[in-house]
């Protein structure tokens, strides 16, 4: 078990979301950066679709109430455990009684924190996500309990490594395809999408990120039309907003672009004033 002795910002369990339930109005959801998660749950050897937690913008506090192992990559949040710091992208044997921390941030977003078998929170449609009027909480409270599984005697070296890619967070080029409604834009309009370096602007969550330029436009309305995460959406005020892992499925303004998952990835680790560009690649 792990007991949650201090939330923070924003801390929920996810895996790799909920596929298949868009005709049903439910968003995909899982984690915002597949990238970093993956990397956390190989080190241990779990599946991909393991559950792990999802810490933004740090300040969460665990005790560990059971043996086990675990791996933290991601976002750096100074973790420490029982007070000692303890390195990103490694993985870390883990004592029942220990107690892990995150504090001062020094890059990224989230950071994900992965656990021998992974978090066997229940399972709804699929998936163990926590999402509003979905699951029972939408985040992490101070008190919850976290069931995991009982972590057997391991041999292996403890010492499993991966290197740390930093670029992959300072990074400013965010890959993407044209939208489907690419066309409506104008040769100028397209100029300034792939030229000018966008900021996002304080209007960010796990939902969407709206950026700070714009873009001036006359385009009319559309029909009522499918949207999945990374779907770039251009609204009459000029406004753009990336749509994120807990989007809704359907949208009516025109969508311009389509980020790569890699682009998604990266833009789960950006925050407010975070500048990036848009550049466009070959389908």
């Amino acid at each position: 078990m792990i007991k949650v002795l201090k939330a923070g910002f924003y801390t929920t369990v996810q895996d790799m979301g909920r596929i298949g339930f868009a005709s049903f109005g439910v968003p995909v959801s899982g984690v915002m950066d597949s990238y970093s998660a993956n990397i956390a749950n190989s080190i241990l050897d779990n599946s991909i679709d393991s559950a792990l937690l999802e810490i933004t913008f740090g300040g969460t506090k665990i005790q560990f109430l059971a043996d086990t192992f675990i791996a933290i990559s991601g976002a750096d949040f100074s973790p420490v455990l029982n007070q000692q710091k303890i390195k990103h992208n490694t993985r870390i044997k883990i004592n029942s009684g220990d107690v892990l921390s995150f504090g001062k941030l020094n890059f990224g977003v989230r950071s994900y924190l992965a656990v021998k078998g992974g978090i066997q929170t229940p399972k709804v449609l699929n998936s163990r996500s926590q999402y509003q009027s979905i699951t029972k909480n939408f985040r992490l409270q101070k008190g919850d309990i976290l069931k995991i599984v009982p972590c057997v005697d391991d041999t292996k070296s403890t010492n499993a490594t991966v290197k740390l890619n930093l670029p992959y967070f300072t990074s400013t080029d965010v890959e993407c395809f044209e939208g489907p409604e690419f066309y409506l834009l104008s040769l100028q309009q397209k100029k300034q999408l792939l030229k000018t370096m966008f900021r996002v602007s304080s209007e960010n969550s796990r939902m969407g990120y709206h950026l700070k330029e714009t873009i001036r436009n006359n385009f009319p309305s559309i029909l009522t039309s499918g949207v999945v995460p990374g779907t770039v959406q251009l609204t009459p005020s000029g406004k753009l907003i990336v749509l994120m892992r807990d989007c809704q499925v359907t949208g009516g303004y025109p969508r311009i672009l389509q980020l790569t998952e890699k682009a998604i990835n990266k833009m789960a680790q950006k925050t407010l004033n975070a500048q990036f560009k848009f550049r466009l690649i070959n389908a």
